[in-house]
């Protein structure tokens, strides 16, 4: 069996493992720099203003569910936004029904918002939901500053994040589709005075207010976004090909889901070695990684890393990450890793579900629970979850703790190894003696002077291969 608490050398020596420390090493190169930013002081004065995340207060609204989920998910969006290299103030909870229509957290919330800005001296609010253009609208005219909603910092963690030119594409065309109906103009006064010649001829009934300032806006970020469709398109014909081929060599594919930062890449770099960005930080990394792997007999198979979930996960995102999170709908088995260490597992596993729903085909798929950094939690807590998960392993990536059990668990779960051959394979189809080597369970080989003789579990697909081009072992003299 093999020892996965051990890092390969040769991958080591080839300087794979250093990738992700590189990576990790130029993030935190690059960080905002409070009180530098030039923008206008009054937040009215400009059309289009820069996401700008310095000194902040949270603030957010108590619908349903205990007060520690509340105090839970605030907790959260104070993560989310040190992520996004933002200095947390100060948090408020309002406790209502359903939001306010006007202003999200009422107008007496709303000037009490404005007090603990004006003492804390913040430049930002953001809300722990997505809020209507108008909300954003009114809660900034009583606060005074920039108030932005959850789902554009999550979008603008996306944006510093992703490094694939498919995973930008993706993130813009998210942050488009969230920033057409919330564009912001200065009324009629910019609109384009056109008529005569100027009208390209029309002349008469031609001339008029015309075309907006914010109208002209709109029509190119719908261009642009319909360039990026296209893109994007192109890109996943790209995936879906690199799909095809590994399911045609019928190699069993694994992919790996979870809630953000609960150590799925950690889990990745284990199993194979990988060496991707490893940052205890929400949404590390967003481009989907896969790599090969064995089980503990030598089968091949392999692991897809995908884009972390979080709870209410901006739907523009679920929609221009569709393409990556098809991975794990044509996958053969999920290994959902869960944040054992977190005050909500179960809620992690229940929001990670929900957007798992939304991919069709994924439901379908073979799931294992995958409870992870043991060495930091609870052992009460984990028997809860055991005994809610009835397919549960418990596993610590940072300590290998575990890992033979998954590894173990995966060989079982894979795709059944059916079909039996014992025959004489040609010297001229040795490619055939390498996938079954590769893709099957090579039971002997014997070489003789007419060939290999081979005696093998493999797939169907290999079997007919096998089955063409071999002769039975009784049949040779």
């Amino acid at each position: 069996m093999h020892d996965y608490s051990e890092l390969h050398l040769d991958e080591l020596e080839a300087g794979e493992f250093e990738t992700g420390e590189m990576d990790l090493e130029d993030r935190q190169a690059l960080r905002r720099v409070a009180g530098l930013s030039t923008e206008l002081q009054d937040i009215s004065e400009v059309e289009y203003r820069q996401l700008r995340l310095e000194r902040v207060v949270l603030v957010g609204v108590w619908t349903s569910g205990s007060a520690a989920d509340a105090d839970n998910s605030l907790l959260e969006l104070k993560l989310l936004a040190e992520t996004a290299g933002s200095q947390v103030l100060d948090g408020l909870i309002q406790r209502r029904q359903k939001p306010d229509p006007a202003t999200y957290i009422g107008s007496g919330k709303a000037l009490e918002l404005r007090d603990v800005v004006e003492s804390t001296g913040a430049d930002t609010v953001i809300c722990d939901g997505e809020l209507t253009p108008g909300q954003l609208r009114q809660l900034e005219d009583i606060v005074k500053v920039k108030v932005i909603d959850r789902t554009a910092l999550i979008l603008d963690i996306f944006a510093q994040h992703a490094k694939s030119r498919e995973g930008k594409a993706q993130v813009e065309l998210a942050q488009l589709q969230y920033l057409l109906p919330r564009l912001r103009g200065w009324g009629g006064n910019l609109s384009r005075q056109v008529g005569g010649r100027a009208a390209g001829g029309v002349g008469i009934g031609g001339r008029g207010p015309g075309e907006t300032k914010i109208e002209l806006d709109r029509r190119r970020i719908r261009e642009r976004m319909s360039k990026l469709r296209r893109q994007i398109g192109g890109m996943s014909t790209s995936r879906d090909t690199m799909r095809y081929r590994r399911q045609r060599r019928e190699v069993p594919a694994v992919a790996i889901a979870g809630y953000t930062n609960a150590g799925k890449s950690s889990l990745l770099n284990r199993v194979t070695g990988a060496g991707v960005l490893v940052e205890d930080a929400l949404f590390a990394t967003l481009d989907p990684t896969v790599r090969r792997a064995r089980t503990p007999e030598g089968r091949l198979f392999t692991i897809a890393d995908t884009v972390g979930f979080v709870r209410h996960l901006p739907h523009q995102l679920v929609e221009a990450f569709r393409s990556t999170l098809e991975e794990v709908a044509d996958a053969d088995l999920i290994l959902h890793v869960v944040d054992g260490s977190h005050p909500d597992p179960e809620g992690q596993l229940a929001a990670v579900r929900e957007v798992l729903a939304d991919i069709e085909g994924a439901s379908d798929v073979r799931e294992i629970v995958v409870i992870n950094k043991a060495d930091a939690a609870e052992q009460d807590v984990i028997d809860r979850i055991m005994r809610r998960e009835r397919e549960s392993i418990v596993v610590s990536a940072r300590t290998g703790r575990g890992i033979p059990e998954l590894m173990a668990a995966i060989e079982r779960e894979l795709p059944r190894l059916d079909h039996e051959v014992h025959l004489l394979v040609p010297y001229d189809r040795g490619d055939l003696i390498s996938r079954a080597h590769q893709e099957g369970e090579v039971l002997s080989v014997d070489h003789v002077e007419d060939g290999t003789i081979l005696r093998a579990r493999v797939l169907p697909g290999l079997w007919q291969e096998l089955e063409r081009v071999g002769k039975p072992v009784e049949r040779v003299s």
